[in-house]
């Protein structure tokens, strides 16, 4: 399936103005960044593209779709299921989308909750989902120009750090996952100043 089809079949899908306008976003973005910091702008912006693909689920279906498919349900899933949307999209771009590329699969599974040692790919994604132009919240100009500026992995502790924050303020858990996301990348960082 080419891009144009896999950008028509998720406007379908997605039944929503605004999360198709975010998911262009992401895949414009993602593609800017990968130019930016080497990575594939092929694959950038297809997993940009379909990050939120499996958002056509309503949050209250999302565990049972991911049982249906065989995708792990941790603990917190049980307590936040929306977190499921990033394996379950990368399940959906597989099966519904034809995509087979394990990079790009990946990237789409780790786009909210990120792991350790993660990839460019992974983290180009990632980063993407928070600073697409359609993003509106406090700081988001600054941190758009810590991401044209810094390095990748930098700018990543500071993306875990805003996402983390975010979590907390509202009251929910943070994925173990994203703590060690963080934690490696920050000892990474401390290693290189040593």
């Amino acid at each position: 399936m080419n891009f144009l089809d896999m950008q028509e079949k998720l406007q379908q899908s997605l039944n929503n103005k605004h999360r198709f306008i975010h998911s262009l976003g992401v895949s414009e973005t993602a593609v800017k960044l990968a130019e930016k910091f080497g990575a594939s702008p092929q694959k950038a912006k297809t997993a940009g593209l379909l990050h939120d693909c499996a958002r056509e689920f309503p949050v209250p279906s999302l565990i049972g779709e991911a049982r249906k498919r065989n995708i792990p349900i941790e603990f917190i899933d049980n307590y936040q299921p929306i977190l499921l949307h990033a394996a379950l999209g990368a399940a959906l771009s597989s099966e519904k989308y034809g995509i087979d590329d394990i990079e790009i699969l990946d990237a789409i599974k780790l786009h909210t909750t990120g792991k350790e040692k993660m990839n460019l790919l992974d983290k180009i994604i990632y980063l993407a989902d928070m600073i697409e132009p359609n993003r509106q919240y406090d700081g988001i100009d600054e941190f758009r120009r810590v991401a044209e500026t810094g390095d990748i992995d930098t700018v990543m502790i500071a993306a875990f750090d805003r996402s983390i924050s975010f979590v907390i303020k509202k009251g929910q858990m943070v994925h173990p996952q994203t703590i060690l996301a963080r934690n490696y990348l920050l000892a990474q960082h401390i290693n290189h100043e040593k």
